[in-house]
């Protein structure tokens, strides 16, 4: 903990409390910690793809013919009343998915 005596460090910290407001911090702190999870994950990710990819070989095995499937009977539309829910990419809630309607009282564009 040497790097605390240094008075820099207790300037930037002043800094930041009169910036965000000590009530705030614990909220910024949460913030970052969240970001840097997802960053980590994400890095994580892709130094495993890159892995396998490096560690595989590529063998490809020969593919069939496609096979013709049957006729499948017309898809019945889905019901407009039901509701839809999505996933928040962030937080993970469920949240209702509502159309976009544009304004009817705007010409259209050209």
């Amino acid at each position: 903990m040497g790097f605390l005596r240094e008075p820099a460090v207790w300037i930037v910290i002043l800094i930041v409390i009169l910036l965000f407001g000590a009530k705030r911090l614990p909220d910024l702190a949460r913030g970052v910690g969240r970001s840097l999870r997802i960053f980590k994950a994400e890095t994580e990710g892709m130094r495993t793809d890159s892995a396998s990819s490096d560690a595989a070989p590529a063998v490809s095995a020969p593919t069939p013919p496609p096979v013709a499937a049957p006729p499948q009977p017309p898809a019945q539309p889905a019901a407009t009343d039901a509701p839809r829910y999505l996933v928040d990419p962030v937080t993970g809630e469920q949240v209702l998915a509502q159309p976009v309607v544009p304004p009817h009282d705007t010409p259209p564009r050209s």
